[in-house]
C-alpha cells in the first residue's frame, strides 16, 4: 500500500480520532508553538462526555489551557514545565507539576506504565511521507513510540524543520487536517539592563565558541553584540529571532562544531512567524529530542560551550532559583541544569546564569540573603559558575561560601548592598 492510500485511510474529525481513548486517558500533547489547539478542543468535548480524568502530559503550553475549562475537574494536567496555561491550576493543586531535567523526559514518558495516546503537530507529508514535527521535536517521538494511540494534526502553517524531527505516516493512527496560526513570540528589544548585562558576557565568549541560549532580551542583546565575531556556533534546547539574525549576518556558521557541524541544533523553535519561515526546509538547522540535544556527554562534546540562563533569584551562597515564587511554582527545572553542568565539562567551556540585579520595578535585590522558604533550587552552589547581573561579573567556582557572598553583593543594585552586606557580616563573621 502506497503511503498515499496509507494517508487517506487515516483521516479523519478530531471527534473520531479521539473516539477510542478511554474516558481516564494519559495523553502526551505538544506544546510550545506546536500545541495541536484544534486536536485540543475535540479533547476537552471528549472529556465531558466520558467518564473519569483524562490527564494530560506535556512540557511548556503557551497562552490560554486549551483543553481545560477551569471549573471543571475532567482534565489534569501533568506538566514537566509549567506555564500560563496551567500555572494556576498547578498552584491550586488541580493539576501536577513534575520536576524534571528536559534531558531525561524522554526517558520518564518510555518508563511511563501506560500512555494511552499522544496528540501531535506535524507539518504535511514530504514525497515520501514523512511528516516533520516542525518547531517542536522535544518528546514527541518518544511519546509516539509509547502510546497505544498517535493522532497528528496536519497543519500546513507548520514549518519542516530537518533532523532526527520526522513520523511516518505508517506510524501514526489517524490524521486530522486543521490548518491554524502558531503560537507567536514577540521580538523584545533589549533594554538598558539588558544590554549592560551582555556587556558582561560577551567578553566571557571565546572565539568559536557554542552557544546555548534562551529567549527574551539578554540572549538577543548578546547575539547582537556579538557583531564583528564570526565562526561561532549554536546547540541549544531552543532557538528564537536572536539565533536567526546571527546567522543572517554570518556570525553564526558551526564550522568548528565537532558534531552537527554547519548546523544550527535545537529541540524546539520559539519566535516570530519570520522566524518560523526562515527555519522552514532550511538546511542549517536542525531539530532533535531533548535527550540529544540537552544529554551531558553530547552538549559537553562541544569544545567552548558558552551556557547562558537565567534565574529568578540568587542567594548569597550562589544557589539559584529559577522555577518558583517561593511555594508558588513558576516555570520548570527545563534544560538549565543540563547546559551549565555540559559547559561546564566542555573544554574551555563557560557556564553562565545571567539576571537583573532587581524585579518589580527595581523595589526588591535579586541577589537575595536566603531564598524565599518553599523557592526551588535548579543549579546547586556546587554547580554554579559565572553569576552575571547589568553591575558585573562574578564566578563563585571553587569559591568558599564567605567570599561568593562578597562577589555576589559586588554585583547587586547599589542601594541593596548595604542590607545584603549586613546579611553576609550575620551569617559569615565570626
Amino acid at each position: 500500500m502506497s503511503w498515499q492510500t496509507d494517508y487517506r485511510s487515516k483521516l479523519t474529525t478530531p471527534e473520531r480520532a479521539l473516539e477510542p481513548l478511554p474516558g481516564d486517558a494519559m495523553i502526551y500533547l505538544s506544546g510550545n508553538a506546536a500545541t495541536p489547539r484544534t486536536l485540543c478542543a475535540a479533547l476537552a468535548r471528549h472529556a465531558e462526555d466520558t467518564p473519569g480524568t483524562v490527564t494530560v502530559g506535556h512540557v511548556l503550553l503557551l497562552g490560554k489551557d486549551p483543553v481545560l475549562p477551569h471549573d471543571r475537574e475532567e482534565v489534569r494536567h501533568r506538566a514537566w514545565f509549567v506555564g500560563p496555561a496551567d500555572r494556576d491550576q498547578v498552584n491550586q493543586g488541580i493539576s501536577d507539576y513534575v520536576p524534571s531535567h528536559l534531558s531525561e523526559i524522554p526517558r520518564l514518558i518510555r518508563a511511563m506504565p501506560r500512555l494511552d495516546g499522544a496528540l501531535l503537530t506535524v507539518a504535511p507529508p514530504d514525497d515520501h511521507g514523512f511528516l516533520s514535527l516542525g518547531v517542536e521535536v522535544m518528546a514527541s517521538l518518544a511519546a509516539a513510540e509509547r502510546a497505544q494511540r498517535v493522532v497528528v494534526q496536519v497543519n500546513p502553517r507548520m514549518p519542516r524543520i530537518f533532523g532526527n524531527s520526522f513520523l511516518h505516516v505508517s506510524e501514526v493512527d489517524a490524521i486530522v487536517e486543521a490548518e491554524e496560526d502558531l503560537a507567536t513570540i514577540p521580538r523584545e528589544v533589549p533594554g538598558d539592563v539588558e544590554q549592560a548585562i551582555a556587556r558582561h558576557i560577551v567578553p566571557l565568549i571565546p572565539e568559536q565558541a557554542t552557544l546555548q541560549l534562551g529567549i527574551g532580551g539578554i540572549p538577543d542583546a548578546v547575539v547582537a553584540q556579538l557583531q564583528g565575531r564570526d565562526d561561532l556556533g549554536v546547540h541549544s534546547e531552543m532557538i528564537s529571532d536572536g539565533v536567526m539574525d546571527a546567522v543572517m549576518r554570518g556570525v553564526v556558521t558551526g564550522r568548528h562544531k565537532p558534531l552537527h557541524r554547519r548546523k544550527v541544533v535545537t529541540t524546539f523553535v520559539l519566535g516570530t512567524r519570520e522566524l518560523y519561515d526562515w527555519v522552514d526546509g532550511n538546511p542549517a538547522i536542525e531539530a532533535h529530542p531533548c535527550d540529544h540535544t540537552n544529554d551531558l556527554v553530547v552538549a559537553s562534546s562541544m569544545p567552548r560551550l558558552v551556557a547562558i540562563n537565567s534565574a529568578i533569584s540568587v542567594d548569597l551562597t550562589g544557589q539559584v532559583n529559577s522555577d518558583s515564587m517561593g511555594t508558588a511554582i513558576w516555570s520548570g527545572v527545563g534544560g538549565q541544569l543540563d547546559f551549565l553542568r555540559a559547559a561546564a565539562r566542555s573544554a574551555g567551556g563557560v557556564p553562565i546564569i545571567a539576571l537583573p540585579s532587581t524585579a518589580k520595578g527595581g523595589t526588591i535585590s535579586r541577589i537575595v540573603p536566603t531564598l524565599r522558604p518553599g523557592a526551588g533550587v535548579v543549579t546547586t552552589r556546587a554547580d554554579v559558575h559565572w553569576v552575571v547581573t547589568e553591575h558585573g561579573a562574578v564566578n563563585l567556582y571553587g569559591r568558599p561560601l564567605h567570599e561568593r557572598a562578597e562577589l555576589l553583593v559586588s554585583i547587586a543594585e547599589p542601594r541593596f548592598r548595604d542590607e545584603l552586606m549586613a546579611a553576609f557580616r550575620a551569617r559569615f563573621s565570626r
